[in-house]
């Protein structure tokens, strides 16, 4: 039943994100061209989901187990450090360029485009980088702490 609550959850925000326009790289890019022809309708996309998020993680927040009984990992992290800023600026500059993020990048794959194939070896790179770099971190940390 969970694969089932999983697939039907997944169709329902690819259509969702096909439906917006979210996954037409145009249409994005157009929404991010504040200077010339900007399209502003997915600004009212953006705020609808917000709107959602914040009334369901409002309710996550009370809660301590999800509604079929598993624990809820909801993220405790409150500070604006450099890893948050680094980490959003890489974001935006890729959604700038490509047009594309991680939700729709896997609707566009089941469209066969080229371009959402480019983008999804990037972001599996991009990933890869990113373990690669906190696995040294921590290596170093743990050398520095046994050090002292």
């Amino acid at each position: 039943m969970s694969v089932l609550i999983s697939l039907l959850t997944g169709l329902v925000f690819g259509c969702g994100l096909i439906v917006s326009g979210m996954s037409d790289p145009a249409k994005v890019l157009a929404f991010l061209d504040l200077a010339g022809d900007w399209d502003p309708s997915l600004a009212l996309v953006m705020a609808g989901a917000i709107a959602v998020g914040l009334v369901a993680f409002r309710i996550a927040g009370q809660r301590q187990t999800s509604l079929r009984g598993k624990p809820l990992q909801l993220p405790t992290a409150r500070q604006i450090d450099r890893r948050l800023l680094a980490g959003s600026a890489l974001f935006g500059i890729g959604w700038g360029l490509a047009g594309i993020c991680p939700g729709p990048a896997l609707v566009l794959l089941g469209t066969g485009a080229s371009k959402a194939f480019v983008f999804f070896l990037a972001m599996l790179a991009g990933m890869a980088i990113f373990t690669a770099c906190e696995r040294l971190s921590r290596a170093r940390e743990a050398q520095s702490d046994a050090g002292t």
